[in-house]
């Protein structure tokens, strides 16, 4: 007699094309039965290219008869209509939360919190993804010490996937890890927008909690990308105190907040709040004012995750490839502690009490959700 948790597990091991998780995660299996040596279900294709299609039948077909080979499967592939859009919750599935990190200007800190943040959830225990998006200025790769590493490459269905590059607990894809160091990144609209799509779509990526996505200062054609290509949970902005940072920011988080955008500000991080020297951290000076990020917190209703001090040892931890919150008992590492505690209640409370965002679509008249 057929088992049939023995025919879920066997579906397990067909990847989705698309999402590069197994069909049953990506939720393609559907009215799965088993009737005497009979195995039946649904297999959603409807953004399965037309070439891939057989090879996904026929893997399922393979899968089950390696466990049953006498069974006989009949599998139903049903399809949306062609022109139909791509269903948000199809797009990584295996990702829980997508959050956006963003400026409105370069030079307040924007890698660093990211990079610094993602490590502090996985110091938390969680699951963690990061993606350099700045691919102007792709400097994660620096701050995490893989400069040298490069992304391996795996075959699915014929097609070249790439895996992240694992650090620290942490999964990251830059193009810092593609490209030469010393080479310029000479890339026009279209060409950003498909690395983005491809580092979100083309990556392996696993299971995960959080999926950290450091953008590029402003809004442009890579911050437009990204909303048509992931459904974000919700963005952090990034700030220092001063109050041209915060103009900047403002114009930056309108964007997200835009009616036909409509992703939530999770919360703002005020980083260089004060400097304080590093024999006597016990001193603060506010030598960029101070107040800017509680300011821009209140002008979208949202919460101020913390603040970061400026300490020399950031600069010289981010150089070195060693991030400071991976120091025990460091400043640094008490601050950003804070502020993931912060961000996962920020992110359950959005979750509890907003529906997932919607990719935008995008039409001749101009994106619309």
């Amino acid at each position: 007699m057929i088992d049939l948790n023995k025919v879920v597990t066997a579906l397990q091991t067909v990847i989705d094309p698309n999402t590069n998780v197994n069909l049953v995660k990506a939720k393609l299996v559907t009215q799965l039965k088993v009737e005497a040596n009979n195995v039946f279900f649904e297999l959603d294709v409807s953004n399965i290219s037309g070439d891939m299609r057989s090879q996904v039948f026929m893997a399922c077909q393979t899968k089950i008869k390696e466990e049953y080979p006498g069974a006989e499967v009949h599998i139903h592939m049903k399809s949306d209509a062609p022109n139909a859009p791509k269903k948000s919750n199809n797009v990584l599935p295996q990702v829980k939360n997508i959050i956006a990190v963003a400026s409105g200007k370069g030079g307040v800190g924007k890698s660093t919190v990211s990079v610094n943040t993602a490590l502090a959830l996985v110091q938390q225990g969680y699951q963690v993804g990061l993606i350099d998006a700045d691919l102007y200025g792709p400097s994660i790769p620096t701050m995490l010490g893989i400069q040298k590493e490069r992304p391996k490459i795996k075959e699915v269905y014929g097609k070249h996937k790439i895996i992240p590059v694992e650090t620290h607990g942490l999964y990251t894809i830059s193009m810092g890890l593609i490209i030469e160091p010393e080479k310029a990144v000479v890339l026009r609209g279209p060409r950003l927008s498909g690395v983005i799509k491809q580092f979100i779509n083309e990556c392996i990526w696993p299971d995960l909690d959080y999926l950290i996505i450091d953008l590029p200062p402003g809004t442009g054609d890579i911050q437009l990308t990204l909303v048509q290509t992931v459904p974000l949970t919700g963005v952090i902005m990034v700030t220092t105190p001063q109050n041209v940072a915060v103009i900047d920011a403002v114009k930056a988080m309108n964007m997200f907040l835009l009616s036909n955008i409509n992703v939530p500000i999770l919360g703002v991080i005020e980083n260089m709040s004060w400097f304080s020297p590093e024999d006597d951290q016990s001193k603060k000076y506010m030598i960029f004012g101070e107040g800017g990020g509680a300011e821009l917190a209140a002008l979208n209703k949202s919460t101020l995750l913390g603040q970061v001090p400026l300490v020399q040892s950031i600069r010289e931890a981010g150089d070195m490839g060693k991030p400071l919150v991976l120091e025990e008992g460091s400043v640094v590492q008490k601050s950003f502690n804070g502020i993931a505690n912060a961000l996962v209640q920020q992110v359950n409370k959005r979750n509890e009490t907003i529906d997932p965002t919607e990719i935008v679509e995008v039409s001749k008249q101009g994106p619309k959700p």
